[in-house]
């Protein structure tokens, strides 16, 4: 399988391009935009609230602990790069 558009490889592991969209009925992966993946957040964008939900829900999809998953660009904004760091390429799969 090849690396899907909205991941580069970096390093110290992984670099994922994510476009969130706070504030939504349900946690979930819904698509692709901008080459990025699209992940809806139940959580709301106050307190740091989104950015924690984010955090915690990438690095249970990759199976990951949630250390090994930082925001690196974009902390206020929808658009973010998370940092992903694992030696071993985790399986983008969830993600499409």
């Amino acid at each position: 399988m090849s690396r899907p558009e909205f991941v580069s490889r970096s390093e110290h592991g992984w670099r994922l391009a994510v476009w969130v969209q706070p504030g939504a009925r349900k946690t979930e992966v819904s698509g692709l935009y901008q080459q990025c993946v699209r992940i809806r957040l139940a959580a709301p964008a106050v307190d740091n609230k989104a950015n924690k939900a984010l955090v915690a829900f990438v690095a249970d999809a990759l199976r990951l602990k949630k250390n090994q998953v930082t925001i690196e660009h974009g902390h206020a904004s929808r658009k973010k790069h998370l940092a992903i760091a694992s030696t071993a390429e985790p399986d983008w799969r969830v993600f499409l």
